[in-house]
Formats: C-alpha cells, sequence, structure tokens
C-alpha cells in the first residue's frame, strides 16, 4: 500500500488516465453478499496483444479462494472485451499462493528474473 495519501492519490489518477487511454483497467473486488471489500485487480497494457492480469487480495481475506475467482473472471473479461493473443501474469517466485492461481489457469512460466524487489515469473496464459 501506499506510504501516504498523496502517494496514494497519485497511483489512483494514474488508474484514471490509464482507463481514459484504454490502457489500464482496476477493478474493485467485493464480497456481493455484503459488499465487503476483498481487494483490487487489473489489467494493464490492455491496449496491446498481451495485456497483464494482476490482482491484490486484503491479507485477512487470504485462502479464501477470492484470487483465482478475481483473476479467473478478469481473464474471462479481458478475453471477451480485448481479443488478445495472450494474457501475462507475473507473480514474485516467492508467493506460492499467486503461483497456483497462474497454473491453475494453465500459465506456463516463459521467464524469471530479477525485480526490484524479489525474483519475478512471468505466466503466459493462452487465449485459443
Amino acid at each position: 500500500m501506499s506510504p501516504d495519501e498523496e502517494a496514494f492519490r497519485q497511483v489512483w489518477q494514474g488508474w484514471l488516465s490509464g482507463f481514459e487511454k484504454g490502457t489500464d483497467f482496476v477493478f474493485s473486488i467485493r464480497l456481493v453478499r455484503h459488499n465487503h471489500f476483498l481487494g483490487l485487480c487489473g489489467v494493464h497494457s490492455a491496449n496491446t496483444g498481451s495485456p497483464e492480469l494482476g490482482i491484490w487480495i486484503r491479507e485477512d481475506e487470504h485462502g479464501n479462494g477470492y484470487g483465482r475467482e478475481a483473476v479467473q473472471t478478469l481473464g474471462a473479461w479481458a478475453r471477451a472485451t480485448l481479443n488478445p493473443d495472450i494474457l501475462v501474469y507475473p507473480v514474485a517466485e516467492d508467493n506460492s499462493a499467486s503461483r497456483r492461481i497462474a497454473q491453475s489457469i494453465g500459465g506456463v512460466i516463459v521467464k524469471r528474473e530479477q525485480a526490484r524487489k524479489f525474483v519475478r515469473l512471468t505466466y503466459h496464459i493462452a487465449c485459443a
């Protein structure tokens, strides 16, 4: 999460700019029966043939399958709306839960690289 209110303001303003340009879409994940906020998911580089899926789930809601459901739904939306060649799903190598999500939707590791804070695995998910 952003360290202060000003930093977060810059983040959400970037989301709005990306939405207006058609490059990025960020969605709130909520539990339907209570409208309880669970996290965020998004599609980045949406105007390319290989949009990137991303997700963040509140720590107190980990382990309930919400991440998998959100990524499956987000992938279906991206396929139907954006008609991509492939979907990209980057995860931290040490994040076994995110890796299981990628694998459960047919993701195949295509790259391993050192990111700023962690080793990142990039999965490709077929759209055909």
